[in-house]
């Protein structure tokens, strides 16, 4: 009798256990927002030297993260190395031709020039910033294209990109790495 009671004891135990260790080791459902998450290329900028340009900058930064999910622009933290670097200059706008990859290095040149003759100063900061993640310009072309630049004309102010840029910027990125072409890195001048 103490064993058939044992046998049985030592079969739930043992059932307890199987069902136990399958729970344990059964693999999570994806989840599709942790693994979009994970996904996103975060690259960092520093705007320490573009003394005048800040409200632009962070405009035309706002406008890439809210258009592009798998990658990110983010504010370097003082002291830390920055995948772009910002500066103004009293020449034309400018930019590395991208796309810029994480420990890459770019430069975006917001250039007065455009300014001074009547061009959006957060239109430009998009549209350099485009440059560093990898698209060329779109000369001549609409206001509807962030890309069109300053062949726009004045009177744009668009910093949007349109959903074929946008497109383009996400299949860089895409699979959260860089494009794995290489980084174009010709210097694009953005004059009339």
């Amino acid at each position: 009798m103490l064993t058939s009671r044992w046998l049985k004891a030592a079969g739930v135990a043992a059932a307890i256990t199987l069902a136990t260790a399958t729970a344990a080791h059964a693999a999570p459902a994806p989840d599709p927002a942790a693994e979009s998450a994970a996904a996103v290329v975060t690259l960092r900028y520093d705007d320490s030297r573009a003394g005048g340009w800040e409200a632009a900058i962070s405009a035309g930064v706002a406008s890439w993260n809210a258009n592009v999910a798998n990658v990110k622009l983010v504010e370097a933290a003082p002291g830390t190395r920055a995948e772009i670097q910002i500066v103004a200059t009293s020449g034309w706008p400018q930019a590395t031709l991208g796309p810029v990859r994480p420990g890459g290095q770019a430069r975006v040149e917001l250039g007065s020039q455009a300014v001074t003759d009547g061009h959006d100063k957060t239109r430009i900061a998009a549209h350099e910033l485009g440059h560093s993640l990898g698209l060329p310009d779109t000369k001549p072309g609409p206001c509807s294209q962030l890309m069109s630049g300053s062949s726009a004309g004045t009177a744009c102010t668009n910093a949007v990109p349109n959903a074929a840029e946008r497109s383009r910027v996400e299949s860089f990125y895409a699979g959260g790495l860089a494009s794995l072409v290489p980084a174009d890195g010709r210097i694009l001048v953005d004059a009339p």
